[in-house]
């Protein structure tokens, strides 16, 4: 798995995810390497104001086969940990639902 902020030489999507997230979006993208292996690339996307103009600063993820497994066991453990350990008063079925009601009023 790596981090890189520059372009990933702007491979042809296969699949992509949209998450819109407040003033950030991310993207869930599959792409295809020269030897039709597969990679998930994921970016996060937030809207900036700079010299008088919107810019969108970019930060990128890849994560390549042999560590979906593992980066997908991370994040569910993680998540877990903040909701059952850290803030087991929150009610998170009540935040995805007024999120769900949100995006149907768009």
């Amino acid at each position: 798995m790596a981090v890189d902020d520059n372009n990933d030489n702007r491979r042809e999507e296969i699949y992509s995810e949209k998450v819109q997230a407040g003033k950030r979006t991310y993207f869930f993208d599959v792409k295809a390497t020269r030897s039709n292996d597969y990679y998930l690339t994921i970016t996060e996307s937030k809207r900036r104001f700079k010299d008088d103009e919107f810019v969108y600063e970019k930060h990128k993820l890849f994560l390549y086969k042999e560590d979906f497994h593992k980066f997908v066991n991370a994040l569910k453990s993680t998540v877990d940990h903040i909701k059952e350990e850290l803030m087991p008063e929150v009610d998170f079925d009540e935040i995805e639902r007024e999120d769900e009601n949100r995006q149907e009023r768009q």
